[in-house]
């Protein structure tokens, strides 16, 4: 008999334990976990408890599964990821990904925080991702085999809910910047010369994580949106040395925003499904 996959037993595991049938994940990054309180008849299962789950050591992400509604919708949220800093590996977010592809999802959206390149947007806001920019040189695509690894990433981000995230803006109030998103490896930020280089390439933000993510989803035939909450000014666009605890502060401010904007996402995705 052929041995299950680690991302099979964790959607098994999980299934076991909630009747609810998930249409949409999202991962929660640096700062927006507290969105996680939000998820009703919430069925909650630590990272650390389902196989293959790679354990985050970053302090603002918690680490947990949580299967329930928002909005009246099935969900799945993934409070907290690994990064390719901590683990060396492009690929680590593969078994989660593929977890919400077993469990039913048709789409995943992923938040993060990021370093902003204009200093009109302010730490707080949020940018919806249009576009991104691999500037690391890695992909978690690397070692796969057959024509399947071969993604097309010229429409990377899906239209529809590109739309839906705009739609929710407007109903809100809520200005939604949007850009391009550039990923550096990390653990250390970027440097003045790194950020005027993405400027030029015409990044918008700068970020850890997302990326990999965008791919893996993508190669799993996923639909995708991403935003980020632009916590600080990137490197050399403020007189401030960078810092994680700077991050920490601001995250949750776009948290807040995305308390609203969100749930009409979710929704409207729900009820076209």
């Amino acid at each position: 008999m052929t041995e299950l996959s680690n991302a099979a037993r964790a959607a098994a595991a999980i299934a076991a334990k909630t009747p609810l049938k998930p249409v949409i994940g999202m991962v929660l990054g640096s700062g927006l976990g507290d969105f996680a309180d939000s998820v009703k008849e919430a069925v909650r299962f630590p990272f650390a408890e389902l196989p293959g789950f790679p354990v985050s050591t970053v302090s603002s992400h918690k680490g947990e599964l949580i299967v329930g509604k928002i909005a009246g919708t099935p969900v799945v949220v993934l409070s907290g990821r690994a990064h390719y800093y901590e683990h060396g590996q492009a690929a680590v977010m593969k078994t989660p990904i593929e977890v919400l592809k077993l469990l039913g999802c048709r789409a995943v959206v992923l938040t993060n925080a990021a370093g902003g390149l204009h200093p009109e947007v302010a730490p707080g806001e949020l940018m919806l991702i249009t576009d991104h920019i691999n500037f690391t040189g890695s992909n978690p695509l690397v070692g796969e085999l057959g024509d399947e690894r071969f993604v097309g990433m010229s429409q990377a981000y899906d239209k529809r809910l590109l739309a839906l995230f705009r739609e929710a803006a407007t109903a809100e109030g809520i200005a939604l910047n949007e850009g391009v998103y550039v990923w550096f490896t990390g653990p250390s930020f970027e440097t003045p010369a790194e950020i005027r280089a993405a400027k030029i390439l015409g990044g918008d933000a700068v970020g850890m994580s997302t990326v990999p993510e965008v791919i893996l989803a993508r190669y799993m035939g996923l639909e995708v949106a991403a935003v980020s909450t632009v916590t600080n000014p990137a490197a050399g666009l403020s007189d401030r040395e960078l810092s994680h605890e700077e991050v920490k502060e601001a995250a949750p401010k776009g948290a807040a925003t995305l308390r609203r904007l969100l749930p009409r996402v979710i929704a409207a995705y729900g009820s076209a499904s």
